[in-house]
């Protein structure tokens, strides 16, 4: 489908990438297809070649195809209103991942759960929540078991999770770091703390 459209937009120097090698190299002769089903897919391919001046074909890893798969995803949302209209699209490259700029910086010390903590010590709603936040934080509390002034997560096999504000977590962290627990484990048994 790639091929035709580059034939539609009358282009006649093409760079193909994929992230099948099989596909690239079975079009490029270099492999031999044996599959009886993709013989005629790659018959038609070579042929809508010989509409192009120059074409070459490169393979690219799929864990290396971010690129590809962002301008696929970009192009999609672009409706062309003319044929051969070619909506420009500006691509920056980031120091940092992206989802370092959508978090919200917290500026209180109250922990990540605390909204539901208080809702379920004391059925309170925060402040100025709307309607949609509550029905939220109550869907979100199902999930979460109060014993005393402990809260627990469970998780999908009902396991309770504790609950922890940066100060328990950092002196558990020290307490393990220290030996606390025993004789200090390698790198792939100190994971599972």
């Amino acid at each position: 489908m790639g091929l035709e459209e580059a034939i539609d937009l009358k282009i006649k120097i093409l760079d193909v990438y994929g992230d099948s090698a099989l596909v690239i190299n079975q079009i490029k002769g270099e492999w031999e297809t044996r599959h009886l089903g993709l013989i005629p897919y790659r018959d038609y391919a070579r042929r809508l070649l010989t509409f192009f001046n120059k074409v070459e074909f490169h393979h690219i890893p799929c864990e290396e195809n971010q690129m590809a798969d962002a301008l696929a995803t970009s192009a999609s949302m672009y409706q062309v209103k003319f044929p051969n209209e070619a909506t420009q699209i500006t691509i920056m490259r980031l120091d940092r991942s992206s989802h370092v700029f959508t978090v919200e910086v917290v500026t209180d010390d109250k922990p990540w759960f605390y909204d539901i903590k208080v809702f379920l010590q004391k059925q309170e709603y925060p402040l100025g929540a709307s309607s949609k936040d509550r029905r939220t934080l109550k869907r979100l509390s199902d999930n979460f078991f109060l014993t005393g002034d402990v809260l627990y997560n469970r998780n999908f096999d009902m396991v309770l999770l504790r609950c922890m504000d940066r100060h328990e977590e950092n002196l558990l962290i020290q307490e393990i770091h220290e030996g606390s627990f025993g004789t200090r484990a390698n790198g792939h048994a100190m994971t599972r703390y």
